[in-house]
């Protein structure tokens, strides 16, 4: 069953990987080709093993924790560039820095949400 699964995992990831970078690469700036190929194909294929091995009702309540989940990772995303283009702060300090606001976002959401 896990040969299964890596192999699924594979041949998902690499359709919807593909699937996307032209999507990116038709947009416009070009550096949303890596952003739209590397989280929704790993989503997707999580998704669908998850359908497969748990069942219907899991896979949602795992998506619902993927969402909450990108929701924070946007906070986390702005903070992080308003930090270094409005404050010339190094992208070091502001990354980790701003992991406390993505901890706050990701916690209050599933307490106040999904819990």
């Amino acid at each position: 069953m896990l040969i299964t699964q890596l192999i699924f995992r594979f041949v998902v990831g690499g359709l919807v990987v593909t699937a996307f970078a032209a999507l990116g690469d038709v947009l416009k700036p070009k550096s949303f080709a890596g952003l739209f190929g590397a989280a929704p194909s790993v989503a997707l294929a999580t998704v669908g093993l998850t359908i497969v091995a748990e069942g219907k009702i899991y896979a949602a309540i795992e998506a619902r924790s993927m969402i909450v989940g990108a929701f924070a990772f946007c906070a986390y995303a702005t903070l992080c560039s308003r930090l270094m283009i409005r404050n010339r702060m190094h992208s070091k300090y502001a990354s980790t820095s701003a992991l406390a606001l993505w901890l706050i976002c990701a916690l209050g959401v599933w307490a106040i949400a999904l819990r």
